[in-house]
């Protein structure tokens, strides 16, 4: 369920928000199915540096685009959706706009009104005209057309239902829907969000400029309820529900339903180091111990398929690494792990090993469990710890100033169609809670950083995923701060009159494609 409507403001946990948005907003850009940028609300752009090496775009946005009101999308829309972000609880995302920086820290000191309000209005974000928007970002960002197509505080806000209002009636506007508020440009709308009882009611928008892509006989589906549910899996075989997430991974290995579907996600789920304590602050032994892995066997029998991998980047993901480039990266090599471990003092110890309590789509207990197994077979013994507290005790310390765990078991999810997304959770100021910064004086890792920085800021896509490829040798390789073992997928029911209704591979229920199957298909397939 969404914690805000407000997909300007958005919410520090933006992911729970992220069905409704995508399916009532839409963006600059949008992706491809092969991931590959394309126009959205802009029909095209045009892209240069300024004598300030500052990157700047003009886009030229679509002039049949209507809110759901039918009132027009204009420029102003986006300057106003962009500066509200800015003072939103996720103002740290828009650091990239030329002038975002000056704005923040001048919030952050708590500076006069007057002051916040005119370095909002120096930011980046500029209304040439009804229909044109000129963005400068401080630096070049190879992946901002990617980022404006799915982080939804890039979307455009109603200027013209926003401008001059109090906070009070704005949080007011998005918290209770009502006469067709808040507008919408997707081809649904939010007609009324039960907080208590947990569900969203969307009603479709017949303003949208991007209806469903109906095919002979198909209509759009009129009315879509969202809800939370612990027996989603029961109701749906009640046939009370069209759609249920399968997450529970142990579920599914004991029985696979016909209309069972999968959709593999951008994500990789890998073992980490704590490099700060020994024996693994050496990385000649955390790539012995990645080459312990037999990722295969990890995942044989857990789920009804599963992509094991020994790199960070899903292979889907435009700029992923190339075999030649993933077969320098430390693949399952038992006998020269158990050699090269055999000479390591401090390995006497057991290796405590931290993942997440409970069942989910992951088969977390199960892979840890041989992790374990496989771990043991080349004379390391290990300690599984499932905590329902994960996300601090891999950030807690001991007296002495490290971490206290040895290894953890962690997903990590794209925010959009970009290898630069992958990476943030490694740099310095990333959540990774591995140490890894601490590292031969911090050389590696900000060898590491140079490399993403360059990457971030080549506009040649070829000279980019060159680079991006030796930042990922140098953290899954040399380094190893981490061991990659297999990209998730997502698994679902949905009945078979509907069509579209899909997951999005960045773990998205995705509403955008929906639409009904002809009245004869749909009665056949009524029953579950």
């Amino acid at each position: 369920m969404p914690t805000t409507l407000d997909w300007s403001h958005s919410d520090p946990e933006s992911w729970a928000n992220y069905p409704v948005m995508l399916a009532t907003q839409r963006g600059l850009t949008v992706l491809g199915a092969d991931y590959s940028v394309q126009p959205g609300l802009a029909e095209r752009w045009e892209r240069v540096t300024d004598d300030q090496g500052r990157e700047v775009y003009t886009f030229h946005l679509r002039q049949d685009v209507r809110w759901s009101d039918g009132s027009p999308l204009t420029a102003r829309d986006f300057v106003i959706g962009w500066r509200r972000a800015l003072r939103g609880r996720e103002r740290g995302e828009m650091v990239d706009l030329a002038g975002a920086a000056e704005a923040l820290a001048a919030q952050e000191r708590g500076a006069p009104e007057a002051e916040v309000r005119a370095a909002l209005e120096s930011v980046g974000v500029e209304a040439v005209d009804a229909h044109t928007l000129r963005v400068t970002l401080s630096r070049p960002r190879s992946y901002f057309l990617a980022r404006v197509a799915n982080v939804y505080i890039f979307y455009p806000a109603p200027a013209a239902d926003l401008e001059g209002r109090s906070d009070e009636d704005v949080r007011d506007y998005f918290d209770r829907p009502r006469d067709g508020r808040p507008l919408a440009l997707g081809p649904y709308r939010v007609e009324r969000w039960d907080r208590a009882g947990e569900r969203v009611r969307l009603v479709y928008n017949p303003a949208t400029a991007f209806p469903p892509p109906l095919q002979p006989g198909e209509t759009p589906a009129p009315v879509i309820t969202l809800m939370k549910s612990e027996i989603g899996p029961a109701l749906y075989e009640r046939g009370r529900v069209d759609f249920v997430f399968m997450d529970s991974a142990a579920s599914l290995r004991m029985r696979r339903p016909e209309d069972l579907q999968r959709e593999p996600l951008l994500s990789t789920y890998f073992l980490a180091f704590n490099t700060e304590r020994p024996p693994l602050n050496r990385p000649e032994v955390r790539r012995a111990l990645a080459r312990a892995l037999d990722r295969d066997a990890l995942m044989a029998g857990l789920l009804p398929a599963a992509r094991t991998s020994n790199v960070l980047l899903p292979p889907e993901l435009p700029g992923a690494a190339t075999p030649e480039e993933a077969a320098r990266l430390p693949g399952y090599a038992p006998e020269a792990a158990k050699a090269e471990l055999a000479r390591v003092p401090g390995l006497d110890r057991p290796l405590r090993l931290v993942y997440r309590q409970g069942d989910g789509f992951l088969p977390e207990v199960a892979i840890a469990e041989r992790v374990a197994a496989q771990l043991a077979r080349v004379g390391v013994q290990v300690v599984l710890d499932a905590r329902s507290d994960f996300s601090a005790e891999i950030s807690r310390r001991s007296a002495e100033g490290p971490r206290v765990y040895d290894l953890y078991l962690r997903r990590l999810g794209g925010d959009y169609a970009h290898p630069n997304t992958f990476f943030t959770l490694f740099e310095h100021e990333g959540n990774h809670q591995t140490g890894w910064e601490t590292q031969a004086g911090g050389e590696p890792m900000a060898r590491f950083e140079r490399l993403l920085e360059a990457g971030d800021g080549e506009p040649d896509e070829a000279k980019a995923r060159t680079l991006y490829a030796q930042a990922q040798e140098v953290l899954v390789g040399e380094q190893a701060v981490i061991a990659p073992i297999y990209h998730p997928d997502r698994y679902f029911r949905v009945r078979a009159r509907l069509r579209g209704l899909d997951v999005d591979p960045f773990n998205f229920l995705a509403l955008r494609a929906l639409r009904l199957a002809p009245a004869t298909e749909a009665q056949a397939g009524a029953a579950p």
